[in-house]
């Protein structure tokens, strides 16, 4: 079973920018699709960006398009999601899994919030 650990949330005005990491155990981590999810208060959880094993090619959600870019680093069994124009409505906890049938044991996630 992988083990998923993700870092870099924090609170930030609107119109900031953000860098999620997300660190993967195991060595098959590579073969797989990977994608960025978060859940906001009272809300389900829902996919932001998704990429294929080799990063070569990525998904986003309407509501991030333009405004993050995922990527990952397989040599260091890391996603990556790069926020950028980040707005209120941004604000959630944001978690990393594979995609799709994401494993059944997620990460503590990442607390994002968008706020003056």
């Amino acid at each position: 079973q992988v083990q998923l650990v993700e870092s870099g949330g924090d609170l930030v005005q609107p119109g900031g920018s953000l860098r999620l990491s997300c660190a993967a155990s195991g060595s098959i981590f590579g073969i797989y699709d990977m994608g960025w999810y978060r859940q906001a208060p009272g809300k389900q959880r829902e996919l932001v960006a998704k990429l294929t094993s080799s990063g070569s090619t990525k998904m986003y959600a309407a509501f991030v398009k333009g405004r993050f870019t995922i990527s990952r680093d397989n040599a260091k069994n890391t996603v990556y999601l790069q926020m950028n124009s980040l707005k209120p409505e941004d604000t959630a906890v944001y978690y990393c899994n594979k995609y799709p049938s994401p494993w059944v044991s997620w990460g503590q996630g990442t607390q994002v919030t968008v706020s003056s």
